[in-house]
């Protein structure tokens, strides 16, 4: 099949995003298979192909109707996650999925398993893409990136669908939240788009947290410990009770949903110096600013009792929820919820916890709802994506196409 094949190629390029590259896109890798996209989308009749210096591709396909339809476009990232390797991936189709252990690796003993993974048995009877168990397999994104590009080749093959111009945009970086920082919503042109990166099959999102990334520094002072007392402050005492105050049971592993938590993402520290790194989440935005002054009240407190100037919080905001720049243009979303319907799978509409290049997008202009690409399990060696789910992502594509040429 050739979305199959399409997205299997694509797997074989190694585009992992670095939080420590200092340039767009983070990772020089990524401009490769950006290059190989640019001469794809070319070799299947896309017009206006374009691809700029920070890896950055736009195209287009023209309409093929005479109505006046808005220009509406498809969005996907080329970057894989930096949290597992993504070089040489070795991926493989489980035909049939019986609903057992799948075997990744025999000789290590890697193994996907329904018990750890209960959501392989919604996909009994269908054919799964897996890895070999020692990498990420990359339908987050190029799963969405394949099925979108597959979709413009099915709608040039039928003329009879009608459709307005299309434009299609794949850009790096959005594993480490910089995707949508360089797009250049001006030059894509479009009414509003979709994010393809989503999950499960029938998924559709248009509201996710509000995000900030918070750097908590706390200063100490060394002393001989033989000669300390009364004199030393240990840093990392200070540091271990900043996150002992903090609230209980607000932490991703123990929550769900629209509940909102502070993710304590790194420790480094000496006696004199201990660094904390921490990521709040919160759909609400009242409660997303609520926790932010927490931070510096707990701050404060700490101050009083250890010394003014002991611990110091920075809190830099990264994205905000695209409800409020989604909702006066519901009808984005009508138009989706009746494609993937259309495409044979039941829509269920949910809030993301986390982000989208699409939250940012929205908030540049261009609103931009979130649509499943059918990966599970991303970002570890356990993600595996159904070939079924792939091709109902495809048809979402072709039916969004088809549906705003009808309104």
């Amino acid at each position: 099949m050739e979305l199959v094949d399409r997205f299997l190629k694509y797997v074989g390029f190694d585009t992992q995003s670095s939080e420590e590259g200092e340039t767009c896109p983070s990772t020089e890798k990524q401009m490769a298979f950006a290059r190989y996209l640019e001469q794809e989308l070319k070799d299947v009749g896309l017009a206006d192909v374009s691809l700029d210096e920070h890896g950055y591709l736009f195209a287009t396909l023209p309409a093929n109707t005479d109505r006046e339809v808005p220009t509406i476009g498809f969005i996907a990232h080329i970057d894989t996650s930096p949290d597992c390797s993504g070089k040489d991936v070795k991926p493989r189709i489980v035909e049939k999925y019986d609903g057992g252990d799948i075997v990744l690796s025999a000789e290590d003993g890697i193994v996907t398993s329904p018990k750890q993974f209960p959501e392989l048995l919604d996909h009994v009877g269908e054919d799964l893409i897996v890895t070999d168990g020692h990498t990420l397999l990359g339908a987050d994104d190029k799963a969405g990136v394949a099925e979108i590009v597959q979709a413009m080749v099915y709608l040039q093959a039928h003329p009879e669908i009608k459709h307005g111009k299309i434009r299609v945009g794949f850009n790096p970086d959005e594993e480490i939240g910089q995707g949508a920082h360089l797009f250049d919503v001006e030059k894509f042109g479009c009414e509003w788009a979709y994010t393809m990166d989503g999950g499960e099959a029938g998924e559709l999102e248009f509201e996710n947290f509000n995000a900030a990334s918070a750097k908590v520094t706390v200063k100490g002072l060394n002393v001989h410990p033989g000669y300390a007392k009364g004199k030393m402050l240990n840093s990392m005492l200070v540091a271990a009770e900043f996150i002992r105050r903090m609230p209980q049971g607000e932490t991703p592993e123990q929550t769900e949903g629209y509940e909102g938590f502070f993710h304590l993402t790194g420790v480094k520290g000496t006696v004199e110096e201990t660094q904390l790194s921490y990521i709040i989440r919160d759909h609400d935005r009242g409660r997303f600013e609520a926790r932010k002054t927490f931070l510096g009240l707990l701050a404060d407190r700490l101050n009083e009792e250890y010394g003014e100037d002991t611990v110091d919080v920075d809190v830099h905001d990264q994205y905000y929820n695209m409800r409020e720049k989604v909702e006066p243009m519901m009808h984005i979303v009508d138009i989706a919820k009746e494609a993937i319907e259309a495409a044979g799978v039941k829509c269920r509409v949910q809030a993301i916890r986390g982000g989208t290049d699409g939250a940012q997008l929205s908030f540049k202009g261009l609103p931009c709802p979130n649509i499943f690409a059918g990966g599970l399990n991303f970002h570890g060696r356990h993600e595996f994506v159904p070939v079924q789910s792939m091709e109902k992502a495809m048809m979402t594509v072709v039916k969004i196409a088809e549906l705003t040429a009808l309104r």
